[in-house]
């Protein structure tokens, strides 16, 4: 397939887990992608796979911490110079700290809503303008089952992603009749390096979890498996869907 085939992409999160399987697929799928992430490390290691595929050429990788208002401004009109112009934003970065919501810290708290709701918001206003330039443009945004789901430890975590989940609500329906759309992904159950190690307190009570291991297949899933269905809302296959969220959690919470 080459639903991709001339759009213009950029990808946060892009050094790892589901963002950096996104790269693979917008690029496998004709898109020419920049891919930013707070980590060099990350991003050689996207860059590197990209080479081995045959895709290098369509690729370009930008360090960037989104939550810095001066950094995410230049970090898109950078990318927006690259490619010529946006059709899609896919806003995959964010982070993960679990704690006895008693003892998170304020500090703490705040670092978590800067990154994954300040982060997040920080890109859509600042690619708004070229995307709404833009063929067909998208923003696909990064909620989580943490939003509408009771998961332990993560107070900080769920109310950032409740967050993300209201503002592409918002968003969707403001840009609507300018032809933007504006989805989410709700992810959950899926193998990343924030489910690999969460950091869960010492003392936690995985009853307080109920069932974690999904309905179908065989454990959590593949990065790619959320890929998939981001590929298919930002392609013209989602033409019509717009504010709402996509739950991919292989019917663990059903």
């Amino acid at each position: 397939m080459e639903r991709f085939d001339g759009r213009r992409v950029l990808i946060t999160g892009a050094g790892s887990g589901i963002g950096q399987a996104t790269v693979h697929r917008v690029l496998a799928e004709g898109g020419r992608v920049v891919a930013a992430d707070i980590s060099e490390t990350g991003l050689k290691a996207t860059a590197e796979r990209a080479a081995a595929d045959g895709h290098g050429d369509r690729l370009s990788t930008a360090v960037l911490d989104i939550a810095d208002e001066a950094a995410a401004r230049a970090g898109v009109a950078a990318a927006v110079e690259e490619l010529g112009g946006l059709d899609v934003l896919v806003n995959a970065a964010g982070i993960l700290r679990a704690s006895h919501t008693h003892e998170t810290t304020l500090d703490a708290f705040n670092r978590i809503i800067a990154v994954n709701l300040t982060g997040t918001f920080l890109m859509i206003r600042e690619a708004l303008p070229a995307l709404l330039r833009g063929r067909a443009p998208v923003v696909v945004n990064f909620s989580s089952t943490s939003a509408a789901f009771a998961h332990p430890y993560m107070a900080a975590y769920a109310a950032s992603k409740g967050g993300i989940q209201s503002m592409t609500h918002a968003i969707a329906s403001e840009y609507a009749q300018q032809g933007l759309r504006a989805v989410c992904v709700a992810p959950g159950s899926v193998r990343s390096g924030m489910t690999a190690d969460p950091g869960l307190p010492a003392d936690a009570d995985m009853s307080l979890f109920g069932k974690l291991m999904p309905a179908i297949g065989k454990g959590f899933a593949p990065p790619e498996t959320v890929a998939g269905v981001i590929a298919m809302l930002a392609s013209e296959d989602g033409a019509f869907i717009t504010g709402t969220e996509i739950r991919i959690d292989g019917g663990t919470h059903m």
